[in-house]
């Protein structure tokens, strides 16, 4: 197959490795792809190292003429079969390039929120006429835009996991002291992490409430990464929990699979997720998780085996989860062998290649 992608650009180098990994796999694999993005691509480097064509986007913009043409002018001139968008900047211009030409536009899907029908918006984008199949990084996904799409492609919507490979995750883990020396060993027992942000459904507040619980811990810290904890109302809710000493605010950090595979366990309280990455990098690096019951994160972990589930919204349940695994620490193994198996084979990297190669060949047949 001919295949042009043009992919998220990413925050950084992880965000962005599971995704641009398939597109380098899919090249070795014998495949014509050709990857059209910004020089700002978190994975640039490594795209101009990997069998692939690399091309450089002329405009950033939603809408741009210029890109437009672009890739119309590059599906003519190199006979492409497939074109697979992957964020909201791409997926409009692209949508738009392949008018009047052979090939199928593929678009993906990450988030169970927007693409409201009642939006005349979408129609250029996420809901554009001339997209011909979806990939969905989640069952959960995949629901919402099936109830979204003509009816038309209904049948060309698929969920595809974003799978990971232990092979990425050999660095060092971090050093947790480098992040406040209030977790010098002798101080620490037990790291929970929570990595996050301040939008209300990322539940956030849910883990303070859950710190709350816990106070009488005194070796237990919480690693919170994410910007703009340090303002209202989370400022007030940390000192709430009376443990504010205890919980390391960091920023946001491009090294969160190392900070997973140094910390106990991972805390994920959003009320809605597609496929939480977090989740895999810490599945990845033998960290379990102790999860709300969103719909995205219940599809990869099982009670019991690689972490918890908790009613979302439910602070206490999430502080029972935690207490539980701090006083069990053989349970707390067996999790975490059973996270690494999870990452072997439901969600491997070589099973999210073979799927989307599949999934091409049935979009163009």
């Amino acid at each position: 197959m001919k295949i042009l992608v043009i992919p998220n650009r990413g925050r950084s180098y992880n965000a962005v490795r599971p995704e641009a990994e398939c597109y380098i796999s899919l090249a070795q694999a014998g495949h014509d792809v050709t990857v059209m993005t910004c020089d700002s691509n978190a994975y640039f480097d490594e795209y101009k190292k990997a069998p692939l064509k690399l091309v450089e986007l002329n405009s950033l913009k939603k809408y741009s003429w210029v890109v437009i043409k672009q890739v119309h002018q590059y599906i003519k001139k190199h006979n492409i079969d497939i074109v697979y968008a992957t964020e909201s900047n791409g997926i409009p211009n692209a949508a738009f390039g392949c008018i009047g030409t052979k090939a199928k536009m593929i678009a993906y899907r990450g988030t169970t929120g927007g693409m409201y029908k009642t939006d005349p918006s979408n129609y250029l984008c996420t809901l554009h006429p001339r997209i011909n199949g979806y990939i969905g990084v989640s069952n959960a996904v995949t629901k919402t835009i099936k109830e979204k799409v003509r009816t038309g492609i209904k049948n060309t919507v698929q969920t595809i996991y974003k799978g990971h490979s232990l092979c990425w995750y050999q660095d060092k883990p971090t050093e947790l002291s480098s992040l406040s020396p209030k977790l010098e060993p002798e101080n620490n027992k037990f790291t929970v992490l929570c990595i996050g942000s301040p939008r209300p459904y990322k539940g956030m507040h849910y883990m303070l409430d859950a710190m709350k619980e816990l106070n009488d811990l005194t070796d237990l810290h919480l690693v919170l990464v994410g910007d703009n904890f340090d303002c209202e109302p989370y400022a007030s809710q940390v000192t709430a929990t009376g443990m504010a000493e205890q919980i390391i605010q960091t920023g946001f950090r491009s090294d969160v699979p190392q900070i997973a595979a140094a910390c106990d366990v991972l805390i994920l309280p959003s009320e809605r997720e597609g496929l939480p990455r977090v989740v895999l990098e810490s599945l990845a690096n033998a960290t379990p998780v102790i999860t709300s019951a969103n719909e995205g994160a219940m599809e990869i972990i099982e009670e019991g085996q690689n972490g918890y589930i908790v009613p979302i919204g439910d602070g206490k349940a999430i502080a029972d989860k935690i207490r539980f695994l701090y006083n069990n620490p053989a349970i707390k193994k067996q999790l975490s062998e059973g996270a690494v198996d999870t990452i072997k084979t439901k969600m491997s990297h070589e099973e999210t290649v073979k799927q989307m190669a599949a999934f091409f060949q049935r979009i163009l047949s």
